[in-house]
């Protein structure tokens, strides 16, 4: 069975989903963990429920998400795995994490890319992968049919949507990724987002106010 942890890290209030099995193999999905408390509390729910991390994936790579994969990466030996079309994102954040109030912040490449079609395998555990861009240009989702789970980055939120005025965000690219990607799951998926609550696919289909049947658009 398919467990989800939820911390939740940093000035961003960014969500970092740990997912583990029955078997205790575990990922990583989004560390946004940058100070110490906040590393040594990821590191201690691992230790104390003996779980084996085996991968790190980004959903996307705004620096609110990834703060804390040099860390994970070096501290459980693990790959850290995202879309190519986010790698320039990766890659740009150490010229502006001091802007941000994040002047310790390590740089940290990708050791492979995922892209849509292919899965995610840890324990007895599969994941589907979708793109979804909008928010960024590689923004990935993962869903595992099984439990109706969906790690859904900063897609879809409770009554809203990701934001597009970063580079490589585009408002329509987003909706229409959310209405073919995310709105074709069933109704009862859970979504687990990368700020906020907790959501549900056929909640937001009917009550959010970008995407759902109340739009105004």
């Amino acid at each position: 069975m398919l467990n989800v942890k939820t911390f939740t890290f940093n000035p961003f209030q960014e969500n970092t989903y740990l997912l583990y099995d029955e078997t205790k193999e575990a990922i990583i999905i989004d560390p946004g963990c940058y100070e110490k408390e906040e590393k040594e509390a990821l590191h201690q729910f691992i230790k104390e429920n003996q779980l084996n991390p085996v991968q790190l994936l980004n959903t996307h790579c705004h620096i609110d998400h990834v703060l804390g994969n040099d860390y994970v990466k070096r501290t459980f030996n693990i790959p850290l795995l995202i879309h190519p079309k986010d790698d320039p994102v990766l890659r740009a954040i150490s010229a502006y994490a001091s802007n941000y109030g994040f002047p310790a912040f390590d740089e940290c490449e990708a050791d492979d890319y995922i892209e849509e079609g292919q899965e995610i395998n840890f324990g007895k555990t599969t994941l589907q992968i979708r793109w979804v861009p909008g928010h960024s240009p590689g923004h990935v989702i993962f869903y595992h049919p099984e439990t109706k789970t969906c790690i859904g980055g900063d897609t879809l939120f409770q009554g809203s949507i990701g934001r597009t005025d970063l580079p490589g965000g585009d408002h329509e690219t987003l909706l229409e990724a959310i209405k073919t990607k995310m709105f074709s799951l069933p109704d009862d998926v859970k979504v687990y987002p990368g700020h906020g609550p907790t959501t549900s696919i056929g909640f937001e289909k009917i009550n959010n106010p970008f995407v759902g049947e109340r739009a105004q658009f």
